[in-house]
């Protein structure tokens, strides 16, 4: 049984279309895996006889000779970004030339690009929505950039940023991630400036949400209280500083808002098991 870290992607094809309910876009298979990231809704997918809704940022993972359709209004044409790509190693990539069967034509499994046994791979949803993951949803958008744009290297740059992309996607549906909006927006400004050490009850302002239900859904959607959530920025940021900057633990410590080296320095050895001076010497790996 293979594991998702040896996947050995090739990215043959990357392309823009326009999907506009047209006969070409009835049921089918195909001989490669494909990705098509639609970037406008609503619409629906039909995967191995059962539709799924289509809408802004929705992912659609498909595998080598799976039955799929694409019902799309012709009065509401939807713009996808489709890539066609092998997994397991191959002499001869068949993305290159991927084939297209279209019902009632006899799909042919023999012309199909390597499928080995994965169960790490075979869990991942053929629907998937990137809404709250623009990590993921920015990784697709720069293979398309590097498929047109590179000159040099290119099937090298590819083939590692979906490698990575793949391994990402793993790591997002096997972590908690937030998904409210409000939180998501909330936690991108958190982490964008720890150091400003706002008053909790702005971002319950922030939220438009009342005190009482923004910790609610902040504990549902972080596993964290707002306070602890800070506290973990604040001393990622402070072992940041300690190994990139050349600021004495003094001066960290009045960036990151304390009022003095002593309660900051309390907080960091709680926290890392090791003074900041200590850690400034000999970074521990990992944390």
């Amino acid at each position: 049984m293979k594991r998702l870290s040896d996947l050995k992607p090739f990215l043959g094809d990357s392309m823009p279309y326009l999907y506009d309910g047209s006969s070409n876009e009835g049921l089918r298979t195909c001989n490669v895996y494909a990705i098509h990231l639609f970037t406008d809704g609503p619409g629906e997918m039909e995967i191995d006889g059962k539709r799924y809704p289509i809408a802004n940022k929705t992912l659609v993972f498909l595998r080598p000779g799976q039955p799929h359709a694409f019902h799309i209004s012709p009065t509401h044409p939807l713009s996808s970004w489709n890539l066609y790509f092998d997994l397991w190693p191959t002499e001869q990539p068949v993305s290159l030339n991927r084939t297209f069967f279209r019902y009632p034509e006899p799909y042919q499994p023999h012309t199909s690009t390597p499928a080995e046994p994965c169960e790490e791979l075979a869990a991942f949803p053929s629907i998937y929505s990137l809404q709250s993951h623009p990590i993921l949803y920015d990784g697709l958008l720069q293979m398309t950039k590097v498929f047109d744009q590179s000159s040099f290297y290119r099937h090298e740059a590819l083939n590692s940023l979906l490698y990575a992309w793949f391994l990402n996607w793993y790591n997002a549906l096997h972590t908690r991630q937030p998904s409210d909006y409000r939180i998501v927006r909330l936690l991108a400004q958190l982490d964008a400036f720890p150091e400003r050490r706002e008053p909790v009850e702005t971002w319950w302002k922030f939220c438009g949400l009342k005190r009482t239900y923004f910790h609610e859904l902040f504990l549902r959607e972080t596993g964290l209280t707002p306070k602890a959530y800070q506290h973990n920025l604040l001393m990622k940021r402070a072992s940041h500083l300690l190994q990139e900057s050349d600021l004495s633990v003094t001066a960290i410590a009045e960036k990151l808002g304390y009022p003095s080296i002593h309660p900051f320095t309390r907080h960091f050895g709680a926290y890392y098991g090791v003074s900041p001076r200590q850690y400034r010497l000999r970074p521990f790996s990992g944390l």
